[in-house]
């Protein structure tokens, strides 16, 4: 009994922490949300209900243009850093070579050095080798962090899976290209898939890198919604394109989530 009269209080404060806690993160949300509707373009007060916002992000052509130019680079980097990615987890876990320990800390470099230090560094590169900055220069930046992130979600997965598998199929007469092909890479599919869903959010959602990278006409969105932000505040239009972007990440992310963990079940 007085182990149960413990218990509630400490209940009651872990409930009133967990509340606090949600609102703290997702009322900035809510409140972005609630005003992407307001027919009123001031955010101070409320006027009515509407979807002219939407409609008028779904008409402008220069936010239209800068998605299009971020899902371009985020597809391309996502498709090249999938394959390096899953290569180089491979690589790392079931073969010895020279320099193993280096290239291993050089490849997962990129998940704690500041983006603002790969974009200085990316843009010295690109300058002191003579590239001119478009959307290329971007998805090769891109492809270094999203490269990180996939190696590390397939490494994780790669460590599940028991290696005799491999073995079982070059004794009975497959290559090691077959062994990869038709044992191992089928078992790393879930782990490729969630770890390209989360480099292309997170691909979608850089500013700093592509802002440094990126040349003449090679606008991207988050960087098309600085310069809105910088030469016109805050509008409707710019909630409204808030919300649907937080919706398709949070999508994809559950997406990704659930290949995650079906594939841990298998």
């Amino acid at each position: 009994m007085a182990n149960e009269m413990n218990a509630a209080p400490i209940k009651r404060w872990q409930t009133w922490y967990a509340l606090i806690a949600f609102l703290y993160m997702y009322l900035p949300i809510a409140v972005l949300t609630i005003f992407s509707f307001n027919k009123s373009p001031s955010p101070s007060q409320w006027t009515g209900f509407t979807w002219e916002w939407y409609a008028k992000f779904l008409q402008n052509p220069t936010l239209l243009a800068a998605l299009k130019n971020s899902l371009s680079v985020a597809l391309t980097a996502v498709s090249v850093a999938a394959v390096l990615g899953t290569l180089s987890a491979v690589g790392l876990a079931r073969y010895y070579f020279p320099g193993k320990n280096l290239y291993r800390g050089a490849t997962y470099l990129p998940l704690i050095i500041p983006d603002i230090a790969i974009a200085v560094a990316t843009l010295v590169f690109f300058a002191a080798i003579k590239i001119q900055l478009s959307l290329v220069t971007i998805v090769i930046a891109h492809i270094v962090f999203c490269l990180a992130y996939i190696a590390v979600v397939v490494s994780s997965r790669l460590a599940t899976i028991d290696p005799k598998l491999e073995e079982a199929a070059l004794d009975l007469g497959a290559t090691p290209v077959q062994a990869f092909f038709r044992v191992l890479l089928p078992q790393l599919l879930p782990g490729i898939l969630s770890g390209s869903l989360l480099a292309f959010i997170l691909s979608m959602d850089d500013f700093v890198i592509a802002y440094f990278t990126a040349g003449v006409g090679s606008t991207t969105l988050p960087i098309a919604i600085f310069s809105s932000l910088r030469n016109g505040g805050v509008t409707p239009e710019l909630n409204a394109l808030s919300v649907l972007l937080i919706i398709a990440s949070a999508s994809i992310a559950s997406i990704a989530e659930v290949i995650r963990s079906s594939g841990t079940h298998d």
